[in-house]
């Protein structure tokens, strides 16, 4: 893991290079102020103040880096990455005012996943901060959490299937002092895990449900579920090969639940937590799930199958039950769960489902506050027509194709009891096009706006 403690350090008033915030609005008068040698360096790399773009600048006593801050005017979450992209091993400060959230993008612009290849094992530049201290716990703890999904999303599947998610899980129990417990193969018809058994039956890397447990009891409990299919080749209804390349992100879900499972603990939250994993290849042999077949379900209910390539929200459906039966405050999901909700909401923005709207309504502004953003979408009722079975009580795959990501947001409802506010995010967790900060692969969506939501909740 990076050592993100290590790339910020107290403004005691020691030397160091400024890092200057420049917008289009105040690019000119800017300019105005540097050397020819400066102007002529801005103009020649095309710096205008956009998002994202940083500049090493020559002046009369030394030299500067100066870094946009597009349209917005202002330093938010991914400001300083760019700069720490360009910035030699030094010290650095911001020459302005700057909110504590822009210090996640400098630390997330410095870490590397390195496995598979040589560390770099450069000294990194370091931040000085004249923040709080609990404000710079904050930000580490932020960058720790995000680093690990990502790491896990970045990992193949060949290193990263049930057993590895459960490694994981049992090395966040032992640091925060949580008891975990795992069902693992055979032992989920025995204990009423059939839908997980069923989709990850055909791997020989046994299925798994994964639960985690942390917190005194009296308090509130919130839950959190993770879909963790560890690669997906659609099953026998196979993906075509550009559809299964990315299919090691399929557990993207699950790593997410788990940060933010982390955030939670590390902070010492006044609640109780559970932690649902549900782990499985969706794999192609023998024993695979066939269309036409019909499978139980840990609440009692019958799925046909209309699609194995619909199997995340069946691993989910026994999740959620699990995690319903501890009647907790409130049950937050993730999962990569539709390339439908893709098509509507392009690859960046989460598609947010929510039972209650208080709920929703948190999430959406804690998004927009910690500049993590969501967009809602309907849990529109009438559309569970879509996925009716004239021989079990649903199917897993609707008809006609349209609607797709509100219809498996209809299908988890089944397994949310009425009265339990519930929050389904259905999210990409991959970044395709590299930003400062954000670099191809793994991506942390709606992490951050879930925590600030949580916080809001159950520490007013």
């Amino acid at each position: 893991m990076t050592d993100f403690a290590g790339l910020l350090a107290p403004d005691l008033g020691q030397p160091a290079r400024d890092i200057v915030p420049v917008s289009p609005a105040t690019l000119e008068a800017f300019r105005a102020r540097l050397p020819d040698a400066a102007q002529a360096a801005m103009d020649g790399a095309g710096f205008a103040g956009k998002a994202d773009q940083a500049l090493a600048l020559p002046l009369a006593d030394g030299w500067c880096i100066a870094v946009g801050l597009g349209e917005e005017g202002a330093p938010g979450r991914w400001a300083l990455a760019a700069a720490a992209d360009v910035a030699p091993a030094g010290t650095y400060r911001f020459a302005g005012p700057l909110p504590d959230i822009a210090m996640h993008g400098w630390l997330m612009a410095q870490h590397r996943f390195a496995r598979y290849r040589k560390a770099d094992d450069r000294k990194g530049p370091r931040f000085l901060l004249s923040s709080d201290p609990a404000a710079v716990s904050r930000a580490i703890a932020e960058a720790e959490a995000a680093a690990l999904l990502r790491d896990m999303v970045d990992t193949p599947a060949e290193d990263m299937g049930p057993g590895e998610l459960e490694a994981v899980a049992r090395d966040l129990s032992a640091r925060h002092g949580a008891r975990i417990e795992v069902v693992t193969g055979d032992g989920l018809l025995e204990q009423g895990f059939p839908a997980v058994h069923a989709v990850g039956r055909a791997s020989p890397r046994r299925p798994r449900i994964i639960t985690l447990d942390w917190g005194a009891e009296g308090r509130p409990l919130i839950a959190l579920v993770g879909k963790g299919i560890t690669f997906d080749t659609g099953g026998l209804n196979l993906k075509p090969g550009a559809s299964m390349a990315l299919m090691k992100k399929d557990m993207g879900g699950a790593a997410h639940a788990i940060a933010l499972a982390r955030l939670v603990m590390a902070a010492k939250w006044p609640v109780r937590l559970k932690l649902v994993v549900a782990a499985a290849d969706n794999a192609v042999s023998g024993q695979a799930i066939r269309p036409g077949d019909v499978i139980a379900t840990r609440k009692g209910l019958w799925v046909e199958i209309g699609n194995t390539d619909a199997e995340g929200r069946l691993v989910l459906a026994d999740a959620l039950a699990l995690a319903a039966e501890a009647k907790p405050a409130l049950i937050l999901d993730f999962a990569t769960l539709t390339g439908a909700a893709r098509v509507a909401l392009g690859p960046d923005l989460p598609a947010l489902f929510a039972s209650d709207d208080r709920l929703a309504a948190d999430l959406l502004e804690a998004g927009a506050e910690v500049q993590d953003p969501l967009w809602r979408l309907p849990l529109w009722r009438p559309y569970r027509r879509m996925f009716s079975s004239i021989i079990a009580d649903l199917n897993n795959n609707a008809e006609g194709g349209l609607a797709g990501a509100i219809v498996g947001a209809l299908f988890l409802e089944h397994f949310v009891p009425d009265g339990v506010p519930w929050a389904h995010l259905d999210l990409y967790a991959w970044n395709g096009t590299a930003k400062p900060g954000r670099p191809k692969g793994g991506a942390a969506m709606g992490l951050f706006a879930a925590f600030a939501a949580l916080g809001k909740r159950f520490l007013a």
